[in-house]
C-alpha cells in the first residue's frame, strides 16, 4: 500500500479523501492501513471510523466553514462596492483617497454598521475594491561611528593610569 504525500489540501481535496477512506473502512481495511494509505495519524483513521458509524457517509461530507456571520447583506454589499466606487468625495470626506477608518465611516454613516478599521480593509479585499498592500519597511542604518573620542593602541580603548 502505498502512502500519501504530505501536502496542503483544499476542502474538496480533503473531503474526497475522507470519503475514499470510507470505502476502504466498509471494506474491512483497518484503521491503521487507512491511516498509512491516506497519509493522516491513527488517531484521524479512528475519528473517520467513529463518523462513519455515527452519521454514515454523510459524516465524513464537508461541512460549512464555522465563524460570525456577515452583517452585512448581498445587497448591503452591493451598496458598499458603489460607496467605494463613488470615492470619498462623495460623501463629503475631503479626501480623494479611501483610507480603512474612513471608509468604516463611511460605511457607518450609511448603512448604520460599525467596523473596525482592520476588518474594513478584509470587507475591501474580499470585494476586490482593492490589492493588500504592505508599506515596505524603512531601512534602518546602523552608524558605526564612535560616539565618544577614545584613545587607541592596536583598536583597543586605552585604560587611564588612574584608574589602574
Amino acid at each position: 500500500m502505498e502512502a500519501a504525500a504530505p501536502s496542503v489540501l483544499t476542502r474538496d481535496e480533503m473531503e474526497s479523501r475522507r470519503l475514499e477512506a470510507a470505502q476502504d473502512l466498509l471494506n474491512g481495511t483497518s484503521q491503521a492501513e487507512v491511516a498509512r494509505k491516506f497519509g493522516v495519524s491513527r488517531t484521524t483513521a479512528s475519528r473517520w471510523h467513529r463518523a462513519l458509524e455515527g452519521n454514515g457517509v454523510e459524516g465524513l461530507r464537508k461541512r460549512r466553514a464555522p465563524g460570525r456571520p456577515s452583517r452585512l447583506n448581498p445587497e448591503q454589499l452591493r451598496i458598499v462596492a458603489e460607496l467605494y466606487s463613488a470615492g470619498p468625495p462623495a460623501d463629503g470626506l475631503g479626501s480623494n483617497k479611501w483610507t480603512t477608518a474612513r471608509f468604516a465611516k463611511a460605511i457607518f454613516a450609511r448603512l448604520g454598521v460599525r467596523y473596525d478599521p482592520d476588518h474594513v480593509g478584509r470587507i475591501m479585499h474580499r470585494l476586490g475594491l482593492r490589492e493588500r498592500s504592505h508599506r515596505p519597511r524603512r531601512q534602518r542604518t546602523i552608524d558605526y561611528s564612535p560616539q565618544y573620542p577614545t584613545s587607541t593602541v592596536f583598536g583597543q580603548p586605552q585604560i587611564s593610569s588612574a584608574m589602574q
